[in-house]
This record gives structure tokens, sequence and C-alpha cells, in this order.
């Protein structure tokens, strides 16, 4: 066994898991805000995930088609996409809600839960059906922006592109922004107060209708800059693409505390160390006999581990009986 290249790659490691568990915590965000509330999962959120990688790739690939996209400073661009990503995927959460889950908010929680599998796979065929008419091509690839793909030295051979930058400080600033206002708005707390108890909330005056509909509307939009930003660190997204990084968000969530939002943020990032090194050592550690390509075993392996010894996750409090 190599030590000095088990040494050597740990720093290069350590930032692959750094850019993919935040990208895992900001999906996972959308997870935590709405189950904060109603307690329900959402699986419809990874295809509203996707739907803002397909909104930028699509303001991205018409900008370009103008001749616009080289000339307009990145800031901008960055901008447009993330804003369009976060408006469109928030307002399609909101409809989902409206649709497909408060009509079932009283019924057993197995219907709902039918409900948003079904809205997932709805929204897969939607955006197959509308980009094949389009486009021609449901399978597309973001238009290379030349100052998001700049390395920049960090120290000696370690670098990292803009691009994975941007990902991060957008994550760690979203995460901040969903925190404060949670914590310090009357919106947050009404949230907050319809999280604990609706009936309770309602007759103090709060329109529980449109607390939930508000919580949908960030969590969507949280996904659909989730969306924008993955599209933008890997290239190549598709009407399935939400499925495995979705999957994988709920588990940082549940890994985190389910319903928490510092949890959501520590989950992804554990989520995502585990994977990088999973993948990049567990070669090296082994001999051959396991690859990267048993990096999700290791981590879901380690995962049930933590939650047999801790079933409310990292962050996660005891849930109070309401009586």
């Amino acid at each position: 066994m190599d030590f000095d290249l088990l040494i050597g790659i740990f720093p290069e490691v350590l930032l692959d898991g750094l850019i993919l568990g935040f990208m895992y915590a900001l999906i996972a965000l959308g997870y935590t805000m709405v189950y904060g509330v109603l307690e329900f999962i959402n699986f419809a959120h990874s295809e509203i995930f996707v739907v803002g990688a397909f909104v930028g790739v699509e303001i991205l690939l018409s900008l370009q088609s103008a001749g616009l996209l080289e000339r307009m400073p990145w800031v901008l661009v960055l901008m447009a996409i993330l804003l369009a990503g976060m408006v469109v995927s928030g307002l399609l959460a909101v409809t989902i809600e409206r649709v497909a889950y408060r009509p079932l908010r009283a019924a057993p929680r197995l219907i709902p839960l039918i409900s948003a599998i079904g809205v997932s796979f709805f929204l897969q065929d939607a955006i197959r059906l509308f980009e094949s008419m389009w486009r021609n091509a449901f399978f597309l690839t973001y238009p290379t922006i030349q100052f998001f793909d700049t390395r920049l030295v960090i120290a000696g051979d370690l670098d990292i592109s803009v691009k994975s930058i941007l990902a991060m400080v957008g994550a760690i600033l979203m995460l901040i922004a969903l925190t404060l206002f949670v914590n310090r708005t009357k919106l947050g707390k009404a949230i907050r107060a319809v999280a604990e108890d609706q009936s309770t909330a309602g007759l103090m005056g709060i329109n529980v209708n449109q607390m939930v509909s508000l919580t949908f509307l960030i969590g969507g939009a949280m996904g659909g800059a989730a969306g924008a930003l993955f599209g933008v660190q890997f290239g190549t997204i598709n009407p399935y693409t939400g499925f495995i990084p979705g999957i994988k968000a709920f588990t940082a969530a549940v890994l985190g505390g389910i319903g928490n939002i510092p949890g959501a943020m520590l989950g992804g990032l554990v989520l995502g160390m585990l994977e990088a090194f999973a993948a990049s050592y567990m070669s090296l550690l082994t001999g051959g006999a396991f690859g990267a390509e048993y990096k999700d075993i290791f981590a879901f392996g380690v995962l049930i581990l933590i939650l047999m010894f801790r079933p409310r996750g990292l962050l996660g409090e005891v849930v109070r009986e309401k009586v």
C-alpha cells in the first residue's frame, strides 16, 4: 500500500467531498423544509430540481444562439439562470402542492406518498416530451463558459474551478438566508407555528394553506437553484438526472435530522465526504478488490450504522407527542 499516495491525494479528495456534499445539502433543504411543516416526504422534489437544471440550460442555449453568452458578464449569466430556476421550480412546487397534495392532506399518510411518486413520474415524462418537441433531444449539455471553467490554484498542485467555488458559496449563502428567514422573520415564525400545530396556528389567525404554499415555494426554489448549479458543475442533464441525487439528498436530510435545516447541510457534507473518500480510497485500501463503483454501498452502509445508534439523525431532536 502506497501511503505517500494516500496522503498525497487527501486534499483533492477532501475538496471533491465538499463540492459533492454542498450539492446534496442544497437539494436536501427542499426535502427538510416540506417535512418540517407537513411531516411529508415530497418525492417529486428530485424532478423539481431537474426542472431548475433545464431552465438554466435553456437560458444559456438561448443566449448562445443569440450571440450574447460570451458578451454578457458572468455574474449576470449566473444570476439569470439561478433566479429563473428558482422562480420556475418554486412556482411548480406550489402548483404541485395545490393540485396533488392539498386535497389529500387529511388522507392516510400513504396516499400523499403515492401521489408524490406519481407526480415524479409525470414530471419526468413531461420534461422529456417538452424537450423532444422543442429541441428534438432531451439529453442536453450546458454551454461552456470559459470563466466558470477557470481553475484557481489553492496550494501546490491543488486547484479548484470557479464553478465549484460558486456552488459551495451559493449553498452556504442559501443556508444562511434560509436559517435567518425561518428564525428571524414573522413569516418564518408563522411557518414554525404551522409546523408545531396546524390547528392551533389556524386559531391564532395564521393562514395555514398560505404558509404551506410558502414552504413549498421556498423548498422548490432551493431545488431549482441546486439544479442550475448542478448543471453548471456537471454539464450534462436529462429528465432522469434528478433520481440519484434526489435519493442521496433525501438520505442526507435523514442523516442530518429530517426537518432540521442545519442538519440537512451537515448530512449533505457527511454523505459527500463518505462518497468521495470511498471512491478514491477503497480501491487503494483493498488492493483493487473494491473500486469506486462500491462507493454508494459504503456511504449507505455508514448511514445505516449511524441511524441504528441515532435514529433521529445527527442534529435531529426527539419529536414530542402532541396531546
